[in-house]
């Protein structure tokens, strides 16, 4: 097949294509097959009209249309493998020529990648990650599981202090009258926990169960409901019972009561700092990744960027989004509900960084053609084996949901941005604000 790309902008082109007489044979054939179900045809049963009868009545030429329709998809797709484009937008087809007995010969308006030059993307300079997980570390986590292990004891006649629990009943009112949503009784507030309007749990400190407090608040500039921002109201809250926790000892029994696997104290600190330290090393693979994938996307040369990239980015990370919350039993158009958005909102929070993520991929998608990274079948093997895993399927389903091409693209980018990780060196200078902080 005769085909020729000519760039003519930026990330434009016409390609040029052809389609020989015996695929437009196949495409005729398949056309007067589909056409002919339907033909009423006198002395001719319905659907049965010869195929010279039906030229000699209506004209081949009636089934071109049809034929290109048939062929068009794999020709075009054919042309722009024999090319080596990647468009990134649907085409516009134009024909050039449907001659009888020749080369029927189209073009095609495509929208394509923009290319990239690589600049460095090895042995990269990035800031050091510490992965040492220091004594106060594993203390702040103990306290933490403490915490989280502390009893609610009752206080009979002593006042209420930061971190106590109060349970009271409120109703809020605005230049004297109340409002929807300021009404409650026997809520359980903690004291310090910041979960209500700024100024309304400290004064409620130094209050005993039994007490009225008139509290006065003002609602925040950025608050939910719209029409309470900037306002000014009284809350008349009675206090019915202060709370104050009662923290475990760390000790042996403490530390059987959190974690079953462990028998002393000791053994809940080993645990700790194992569980911190794999969490630390992730965390710090995960910056430098992220870090040294940046840099390099930095260090290349990149075209303009197609607004059909941008778009299709964008939609597949809405996609995405809506999936997950479609796995949690909620739908988009509860979800719009639920959160008081749209689908223009949506679109809006996923633009911001759209860019950034397209410009990515691109470098990635360059790196994985420059360094020919091999993707085995045993690489293959366990990342179906991984994903099977992951989502409590069978192993023939994954392989069935997904194409070799497709793992092999996304093994292949795994392959590369944990190459670019490791190669980066930590050596460099974490960079200093105005303040002279780091």
């Amino acid at each position: 097949m005769s085909t020729k790309w000519e760039k003519q902008g930026a990330n434009t082109g016409k390609l040029t294509f052809e389609i020989t007489p015996d695929k437009i044979k196949e495409g005729l054939d398949a056309a007067f097959k589909r056409v002919k179900k339907n033909l009423n045809v006198p002395g001719f049963r319905k659907g049965k009209v010869p195929r010279q009868i039906f030229n000699r009545m209506y004209g081949e030429e009636s089934l071109y249309q049809d034929a290109l329709n048939i062929l068009l998809p794999d020709a075009y797709s054919a042309a722009v493998q024999e090319t080596k484009i990647k468009p990134v937008d649907q085409p516009k087809v134009d024909v050039e020529s449907l001659e009888k007995d020749k080369n029927w010969v189209l073009t095609a308006e495509v929208t394509v990648e923009p290319e990239v030059e690589l600049g460095e993307y090895k042995g990269l300079e990035v800031t050091p990650h510490p992965t040492r997980v220091l004594v106060a570390d594993i203390e702040a986590e103990l306290e933490k599981k403490r915490q989280e292990q502390a009893e609610l004891v009752l206080k009979e006649d002593e006042p209420a202090k930061k971190g106590d629990t109060t349970i009271i009943d409120f109703e809020g009112k605005i230049d004297g009258e109340p409002f929807e949503g300021g009404k409650a009784e026997n809520h359980s507030l903690e004291l310090g926990s910041n979960s209500f309007i700024p100024g309304f749990e400290d004064q409620l400190i130094g209050h005993k169960a039994g007490d009225k407090v008139a509290v006065k608040v003002t609602f925040p500039e950025d608050y939910q409901a719209e029409d309470l921002r900037n306002k000014e109201a009284v809350f008349d809250v009675t206090v019915h019972e202060v709370k104050e926790k009662q923290l475990p000892e760390l000790d042996d029994d403490f530390a059987k009561d959190v974690d079953e696997e462990v028998d002393t104290l000791e053994e809940l600190k080993a645990k700790i700092k194992d569980e911190l330290k794999e969490k630390k090393v992730a965390d710090a693979k995960a910056a430098i990744q992220d870090e040294a994938i940046d840099q390099a996307v930095e260090n290349a040369k990149i075209g303009e960027i197609p607004d059909a990239m941008i778009e299709d980015d964008i939609h597949r990370q809405m996609d995405q989004y809506l999936a997950g919350m479609q796995q949690q039993g909620i739908n988009a158009e509860t979800y719009y509900k639920l959160t008081g958005t749209t689908e223009a909102d949506l679109h809006k929070q996923f633009e911001k960084d759209a860019e950034k993520r397209v410009k990515t991929n691109l470098v990635l998608e360059a790196i994985v053609a420059t360094e020919d990274v091999n993707v085995s079948d045993e690489d293959i093997d366990a990342e179906i084996k991984k994903l099977a895993e992951q989502y409590n399927m069978e192993q023939d389903a994954v392989r069935s949901a997904l194409s070799n091409d497709m793992l092999k693209h996304d093994i292949a980018i795994r392959k590369v941005v944990d190459e670019i990780a490791d190669s980066a060196k930590q050596t460099r200078e974490k960079k200093t604000t105005e303040d002279g902080n780091k």
